[in-house]
């Protein structure tokens, strides 16, 4: 089972979709490390949880204070889920949950965030497919990031990747640190300054 780990709604349960679903939600180490690092980017922070499955990275930053969170996820079940842990943590005036795939482009969310950017964008796309076929979204989706112009100027953009999904080097983006766990990688940039 799955909880918020700190903030306002410390040890809250959040509810996941079934195990027979492939979707693989992000580890709590894994989480309370992404949040120790970007701890000075939350309070107030406007995040963009992509790729979100069921919503743990926007929730977790709502209960640390984000003032608001868009979830951008294409599976209709993980939708129904993000939105029902909303309701269940009264996050729902805060949170926005948009069914929608990633990679289709990513310009059109600057609406959500009033035009002003986003303060923090957490992604952690897919590994693999249901057939088990490596997936390799990332670099596709922080050149999106990049080109859509919906980082702030003080933001950071974090991606959750397997360690054999190499990154280089991003147009527009500073690559800033390096994080690895087990056979997962997290990686996190900042605007070209």
């Amino acid at each position: 089972m799955m909880r918020i780990i700190a903030g306002t709604h410390r040890g809250r349960k959040i509810f996941s979709v079934p195990k027979d679903k492939f979707v693989k939600p992000i580890s709590a180490r894994i989480r309370q490390s992404f949040f120790d690092i970007v701890r000075p980017y939350v309070t107030g922070a406007v995040m963009l949880d992509l790729f979100a499955g069921c919503g743990t990275v926007g929730l977790e930053a709502l209960s640390r204070g984000a003032s608001k969170a868009v979830f951008v996820e294409k599976d209709g079940l993980c939708v129904k889920i993000i939105e029902k842990n909303l309701a269940a943590l009264e996050f729902t005036e805060k949170g926005k949950v948009l069914k929608a795939d990633v990679l289709s482009g990513l310009k059109w969310l600057e609406h959500f965030a009033d035009y002003k950017g986003y303060d923090l964008i957490f992604m952690g796309p897919p590994y693999r497919t249901a057939e088990n076929l490596p997936l390799f979204y990332s670099m596709e989706t922080l050149t999106m990031v990049a080109q859509a112009g919906i980082l702030t100027p003080t933001g950071m953009v974090a991606v959750q990747h397997h360690k054999k999904e190499l990154l280089s080097e991003v147009p527009g983006l500073d690559h800033v640190r390096h994080e690895r766990y087990g056979d997962t990688d997290v990686d996190f940039y900042r605007l070209k300054k």
